[in-house]
């Protein structure tokens, strides 16, 4: 029986500056970093939530080149999909990112499970921030 989700993968451009990024920028904690034979194994946790390991990978084998070519074309058009991640006050937290230089696709909106934004990873990787709330059908006024 699966009792949980454990690792999350993310494609990166650059492993050293995406741990930077998640670590400096976003507070997430370092876990796992070590090396295998030539493949790194790097992983960080968010301190809320330590049973979550995101894995941050550069796209390779045993990915065909052709689909690395593809996710990497997807990260330079900053339209690959991230992780999406609850934050306290969406509209203060898009403050606090962009001062740290976090660009923004979407401003904090409303919707109908909470305020919404979206933002971009230091690798193109889309970043969705939720303000939960609970949901309604119907949309905010």
């Amino acid at each position: 029986m699966i009792t949980n989700i454990s690792i999350a993968s993310v494609f990166v451009k650059d492993v050293d500056a995406s741990k930077a990024f998640y670590i400096d920028v976003l507070g997430f904690a370092e876990h796992t970093d070590i090396t295998l034979g030539d493949y790194r194994w790097c992983t960080v946790k968010h301190p809320s939530q330590p049973e979550l390991q995101v894995h941050l990978t550069i796209p390779g084998p045993p990915i065909s080149p052709d689909m690395v070519a593809a996710i990497n074309r997807a990260q330079d058009e900053g339209g690959m999909f991230g992780l999406g991640m609850n934050v306290d006050d969406c509209r203060k937290t898009c403050e606090d990112l962009r001062a740290k230089g976090v660009d923004f696709v979407q401003e904090p909106e409303d919707r109908p499970y909470g305020v919404e934004a979206v933002a971009r990873d230091n690798s193109g990787n889309w970043m969705v921030l939720v303000e939960p709330r609970e949901f309604t059908p119907e949309p905010p006024a």
